[in-house]
């Protein structure tokens, strides 16, 4: 029988004055202490960046929310007739805070051990399959370190437009390596995020070019 504690941790705030908010917090410290030192033991010659990547991919609301669709959360939740009619079962942002609230009741109840091996289970394979210290750099951190190998300048960014009503604006960026003879563009909903589309554009560009030029040496 679900006790009060796991039925809190189940209920948004629009169908409950009893919800889940303050479950949600206590939830994402316990979560964080648990992966950090699960990746603190399991990958003892990681570099503390490399170790930082990982726990954010970890924890980010895109991996919270996937764990809840996989242990069905969405069936279980306690929303108002609002969230109901617009779907928030389904939105990443209440099923990754329940997630969270989930755990703290895990080790409300049980204690840390009990929240520990809970944990632990719900992430089984994506500890099984922790992504490369490459593949978490965001490409701009990626771009630069490939020029840099290759003594090459670094990039130079800059925003050429933007365009849309203020609540909806499409910014589109530019990234320029001079040396190379590249300018590419990234068009996105933010500055941040062009830029890291241009970015990978210029990426993979650089990519080829080298590997063109290595073959051409052998």
């Amino acid at each position: 029988m679900a006790t009060d504690c796991f039925v809190q941790s189940l209920t948004h705030r629009s169908a409950n004055n009893t919800h889940n908010e303050r479950m949600e917090f206590l939830g994402d410290s316990v979560l964080g202490v648990i992966i950090t030192h699960e990746l603190y033991v399991r990958m003892p010659r990681a570099s503390e960046g490399y170790l930082s990547r990982l726990r954010a991919s970890l924890v980010n609301e895109n991996t919270l929310a996937e764990i809840a669709n996989e242990l069905s959360l969405g069936d279980f939740l306690r929303l108002g007739a609002g969230e109901l009619k617009s779907g928030g079962f389904r939105r990443k942002s209440i099923l990754s805070d329940t997630l969270e609230a989930v755990i703290a009741s895990v080790y409300l109840e049980k204690g840390i051990e009990e929240a520990k091996r809970f944990v632990l289970k719900i992430y089984t394979n994506r500890f099984d399959e922790l992504p490369s210290e490459d593949s978490l750099k965001d490409p701009k951190s990626r771009l630069q370190e490939l020029l840099q190998s290759r003594k090459l300048e670094i990039p130079s960014y800059a925003l050429i437009d933007t365009s849309g009503d203020d609540h909806r604006q499409v910014f589109t960026a530019e990234c320029i390596i001079e040396s190379l003879d590249i300018e590419t563009k990234g068009i996105s909903s933010s500055r941040r995020k062009a830029e890291q589309q241009a970015a990978q554009n210029a990426y993979d560009i650089v990519k080829e070019l080298f590997s063109k030029k290595k073959e051409k040496t052998k």
